[in-house]
């Protein structure tokens, strides 16, 4: 019987990198839907942001206090390896969307500091296949579904 710490390298990449997006996502949720406030959130970094865009200032409020909420839940997810794919999904959308507004107001802006490590650790989770990823609920619960009763 294996040693249960001598796993697949995958499985660790897949566990640490799942562990690190999580954190990085439910942190920033956490600071400002429980910090800041997530009406706070939106009506400075959103709509007082990007009053001069073209984007619509229901939009803009929408989207600035509903991600907060996305990063906190996806960050749980993540730590606990729940419905791991739909949330990369969700992950690689709002990191599209962060960065458009970054771009949209800095078309310089250097995404290497907050955007990119987040995308490569997301890529990372893409690209080890799920069985890879032991220590999740979504594995748990796969084993759980083909086990007889």
């Amino acid at each position: 019987m294996d040693h249960p710490l001598s796993k697949s390298g995958f499985c660790w990449i897949s566990f640490f990198s799942r562990m690190l997006l999580g954190l990085l996502f439910l942190m920033a949720g956490w600071q400002k839907v429980f910090v800041m406030g997530a009406d706070i959130h939106a009506a400075t970094l959103f709509v007082e942001g990007y009053k001069n865009y073209w984007i619509p200032q229901w939009l803009l409020y929408g989207a600035g206090y509903v991600i907060p909420f996305i990063e906190l839940v996806a960050g749980v997810f993540l730590l606990l390896g729940l419905r791991v794919m739909t949330v990369l999904v969700t992950l690689g959308f709002l990191l599209v969307v962060v960065t458009y507004g970054h771009l949209l107001k800095e078309p310089f802006f250097d995404i290497t500091t907050h955007i990119l490590p987040r995308f490569i650790l997301l890529v990372i989770l893409f690209a080890v296949p799920r069985r890879e990823d032991r220590w999740s609920v979504d594995t748990w619960l796969a084993k759980s579904a083909n086990e007889p009763h």
